[in-house]
């Protein structure tokens, strides 16, 4: 009997749709980490197949990523912020949260091409008082980035997929499932693809579902899978990942790029 693919999932809203159904399918498992996480399970063996931050990609050589779905936005995506008290032109030290070095790289992508500004830069768990108490500008990603109320706390939310959208004309793809080339066959790519899209349109129970506990949340969450998420990866989207490929070894945030290459989806 073929065992289940063992899925890394980050631990965030934006990924509910893609999984939507697969709990509890006989062909997955699924575990829900940070996005560092994902990554480094996937390196380990410890799962199949992860959602892992897009930059991860250029580590591992041979990887594939399965077709047409992703974690994606064009224009704001509300979740990817840098948070400071002064314009941006001012800042001098940014803490990073360490959930995710795609965000990471971004930020040093932005501050050469978009803020021009080198500042120096510090690693640290996401807890943004204690980010902004060492550093001018924090950035914070997933749920805490994106149910912080930034007026009431007295700072300024810059919002990273917006100011890509506007620099490149192009969208940003956050993350996406990639593992080994024999880690899925087309069966299971068929299956994820089709739980991606019956999960864009589910996300109003999705939302409920995941905020029960903070009913509160439940608008902003529903507004935010339907208007600033995108899950499916496009031709268009592929060229904004060649794009942030291209920008992240400019600025010396990855070493080589590399192209895309997917999953077989002949079953």
């Amino acid at each position: 009997m073929t065992r289940p693919v063992r899925l890394g999932a980050v631990n965030y809203l934006n990924v509910r749709p893609l999984v939507f159904g697969l709990d509890g399918h006989a062909g997955f498992t699924i575990r829900y980490d940070a996005p560092s996480e994902c990554a480094r399970l996937l390196a380990a063996g410890e799962i199949d197949l992860g959602m892992v931050p897009s930059i991860t990609y250029l580590d591992r050589a041979g990887d594939c990523v399965v077709p047409g779905v992703a974690i994606g936005s064009d224009g704001p995506v509300a979740s990817v912020a840098l948070f400071s008290r002064r314009p941006m032109r001012e800042v001098r030290h940014i803490a990073l949260d360490t959930s995710s070095r795609t965000s990471a790289a971004l930020v040093r992508i932005l501050c050469r091409r978009v803020f021009e500004i080198t500042p120096g830069f510090v690693p640290h768990a996401p807890d943004l008082p204690a980010m902004l108490a060492s550093a001018d500008a924090a950035l914070l990603i997933g749920d805490a980035a994106l149910f912080f109320d930034h007026r009431a706390a007295g700072v300024e939310k810059w919002d990273l997929g917006a100011i890509w959208a506007e620099m490149t004309g192009l969208p940003f793809v956050w993350a996406f499932w990639s593992g080994r080339p024999a880690a899925v066959d087309g069966t299971a790519v068929a299956a994820l693809q089709q739980s991606a899209h019956r999960g864009a349109t589910e996300t109003e129970s999705i939302a409920r579902d995941y905020c029960a506990d903070h009913p509160a949340r439940v608008p902003e969450a529903v507004r935010y899978l339907r208007e600033n998420l995108a899950f499916e990866l496009t031709p268009r989207a592929v060229e904004g990942l060649r794009t942030y490929y291209r920008e992240a070894v400019a600025t010396g945030a990855a070493r080589t790029e590399r192209d895309v290459t997917f999953f077989d989806t002949a079953t």
